[in-house]
Parts: structure tokens; C-alpha cells; sequence
């Protein structure tokens, strides 16, 4: 069945291998945004023929709606504009695959419009689960998961009993200085950093998988997505990745989801569900592999992960401000304002900093956002 396709952060990773799967597919894609990659933006207009697109970076707007004067598309900016094309009336389903808070309110704005999710921005359930997930209930919106291990997650818990899950088993690859000790991290550079084992990801995202943030987010996201308490969550590191989840179930049987380690697979399984067909990747050789190899992160050494499930396990405002307080290092590294190994010192020492709050709404959110941003930058300009 032919479905009508709005894409947020259509130029990222993500994105485009979600394009690949549109193209094999036949379906229409109905709108498209980006950030600020005004090139790559008018490229995919022009070959998908959206009728809509929307450049978040409203400096960018200019240009772009200049670039397309050709078209008849209507272009659209900023956080109205990315808003706009996630709750289009025409649209079967929302891929939203931007990076950052920024995609916590479009996922919202999706939700009151009765659109079906498919996920791939970590941030917001991290920040906003609470509010994400009892909406979407309320509303009977769909929401499936991108990441390659919640994906590999849902897929194992179809046709069984949900009542019967014990736990699941979050597969991570440890990232680039698996193994490393806290003073060897302290010598790392963001070269170093920006090269990770086994996925070709932004540089946000591929920060966060050396840093281990990553799995930390994507453990307070399970919780969310599965309706789990934080001790039914375990996190192994698995170098090869391979088996991208697993679920254990009340008689102890295993059941785990594999594959090459290639996104196209979870995006299309999102964008296709309940149907599956043959995916635009390479088929999985366990002989190619040979040995899979499993052991447990250091949480000692990579604080973020640490940090990030001593705020799931807290709660409140906790998850929001260990996030947005990681955006904001994270931001810095980026800008070589801070070394590696504090990004996992200022993350967890908003656990220190903050005290308990409820988040009830969006307004709570992003206040808790800026607050951590807030404090992120006054550590950082305080060292200085």
C-alpha cells in the first residue's frame, strides 16, 4: 500500500536512508525538512517533489525559497513551519528524525493532529516520555520506534503475551573507546571521538555513542515505549552489532532481532508495519561474522550512562535536565570550549545541582531545558 510521507530532518542520516526506502517503495512524500542544509534540501526536493518543505534555520529561508522558486512548493521556516508539516492532514505517518529537543513539540503537534510516529528522535521521550506516551494513548496514535534496538525490541515482543516479558536486553556497541580507562579517556580528541565502529551517524549521535549517552538515552527511551520499571532493562555491549535487542521472557526463553548493522532496516519496518518485504541493504552472514562477542559497560568510566539512568530511576524533571545539559556539552566539545571527559562530568553533576520537580507540560519542559542549558554554560564559562 502506497503511503504519504512527512519527513522531519530529511537531509541527517536518518533522513535519507528513509528516502532510500521511500524510492524503493513507491510512496509519495508529501513534505520534507531540514535544519540548515539548504543544498542537500533543494536536491531532495526536486526528486521527491514534496509539497511542502521547511528549513528550520529561518536565516536560511531566503535562499532556499529562492532555489525552489521554480517548484510550485511552499516553503515554510522555523519551529511554525516544522510544526506545519508534522500534522498535514494528508499524511499517513510522521517520520521524525530531527536532533534534538527541538523535535519534542512537533511530536506533540503530531500526536493532537491523530498521526502515527515513527521515531527517531531520542529526545523526545527523554525529556518528554510522560507527556509523549499518555497523549498518544489518549489520542490512539501509533508510535514505532526507529532505533535500531527499539525497533529490534518491538519486533521481538509481536505475538507474544506483553504480560509475559521479563525483561529485555539492550544491545550497545560500546563505542569507540570500549575498553579505554577515565585517564586514558582523558587524552581523547574529537577526531578520536568522531569515529565510531560500526554506524555512520551525525556527529551529535556519534558523540553521544563514545560517550556512551547514547545507550543512556535509549534506556530511559525503552522505559517509555515498553511501559518497563528501570530494572527490567539491561544493557550489554556487543561489538559486533548484530543482534540489536533482545527480550527475555517469564520462562526464560531469549528471543533477539539481527541484522547488518544498517538503519534502513528498522526505518522501513516502521514505515511498512505490519508488512515486510525485501529492504535496500545487504542480507546477514553469521559465517561472514564468525564470533559475537557480549560484556557489560563500565559506568564507572562513562558517567553519562551512569547519569542517565540514575535520572530515569529519580524521575521528574531528572531525564530532561541530564539530556538538554549533554546537548549543551556536548555543543561545546563540538567547539572544543571543553574536553571529552567533561561531557560526562557536567552531565552527571546536574544530579547534584537540581533538585526534585514534576513535568506536567511543554512549558515545564522547556523551562527544565533552559535551565540546564543555563547552567551548562555557566560551568563552562566559569573554568574559563
Amino acid at each position: 500500500m502506497s503511503k504519504k510521507i512527512s519527513i522531519l530532518g530529511s537531509t541527517g542520516s536518518i533522513g535519507t536512508q528513509a528516502l532510500e526506502v521511500c524510492e524503493k517503495h513507491g510512496f509519495e512524500v508529501i513534505a520534507l525538512s531540514a535544519h540548515s542544509s539548504v543544498e542537500l534540501l533543494e536536491q531532495q526536493t526536486r526528486k521527491f517533489k514534496p509539497k511542502y518543505v521547511c528549513i528550520f534555520n529561518e536565516n536560511k529561508y531566503g535562499e532556499l525559497k529562492e532555489r525552489l522558486s521554480d517548484l510550485s512548493v511552499e516553503v515554510l521556516t522555523g519551529m511554525d513551519g516544522l510544526c506545519f508539516v508534522s500534522a498535514l492532514e494528508e499524511a499517513d505517518i510522521i517520520l521524525n528524525s530531527v536532533v534534538g529537543m527541538v523535535g519534542l513539540l512537533p511530536t506533540l503537534k503530531a500526536i493532537e493532529a491523530g498521526k502515527d510516529i515513527a521515531l527517531a528522535n531520542k529526545e523526545t521521550l527523554v525529556a518528554g516520555g510522560k507527556l509523549v506516551m499518555s497523549s498518544a494513548k489518549e489520542k490512539g496514535v501509533n508510535i514505532y520506534p526507529v532505533d535500531s534496538e527499539h525497533s529490534a525490541i518491538f519486533q521481538c515482543l509481536q505475538g507474544n503475551k506483553r504480560s509475559q516479558l521479563s525483561k529485555i536486553i539492550l544491545t550497545a556497541s560500546g563505542g569507540p573507546f570500549y575498553g579505554r580507562t577515565y585517564d586514558e579517556l582523558k587524552s581523547v580528541t574529537k577526531a578520536d571521538a568522531l569515529k565510531h565502529p560500526n554506524w555512520d551517524m551525525g556527529n551529535k549521535i556519534t558523540i553521544d555513542s563514545a560517550t556512551l549517552m547514547n545507550k543512556g538515552l535509549e534506556f530511559i527511551e525503552a522505559k517509555w515505549l515498553f511501559d518497563l520499571e528501570p530494572e527490567q532493562i539491561e544493557i550489554v555491549v556487543h561489538r559486533q552489532s548484530v543482534i540489536h535487542s533482545a527480550v527475555e521472557y517469564n520462562d526464560y526463553s531469549v528471543i533477539a532481532q539481527l541484522g547488518v548493522p544498517d538503519m534502513k532496516i528498522p526505518i522501513q519496518y516502521a514505515l511498512l508495519y505490519p508488512d515486510r518485504t525485501e529492504c535496500p541493504t545487504k542480507r546477514l552472514s553469521l559465517t561472514d561474522y564468525g564470533t559475537l562477542t557480549f560484556g557489560k559497560p563500565d559506568y564507572e568510566t562513562f558517567k553519562c550512562l551512569s547519569s542517565a539512568i540514575e535520572a530515569i530511576k529519580r524521575g521528574g524533571a531528572y531525564p530532561c535536565l541530564v539530556n538538554s545539559a549533554n546537548e549543551e556539552a556536548v555543543r561545546a566539545f563540538l567547539s572544543d570550549e571543553i574536553t571529552f571527559i567533561e561531557i560526562g562530568e557536567i552531565v552527571s553533576s546536574v544530579l547534584d545541582e537540581f533538585e526534585y520537580t514534576e513535568l506536567t507540560s511543554y512549558e515545564d519542559i522547556t523551562e527544565a531545558d533552559r535551565k540546564a542549558r543555563e547552567y551548562v554554560k555557566w560551568r563552562i564559562s566559569a573554568k574559563s
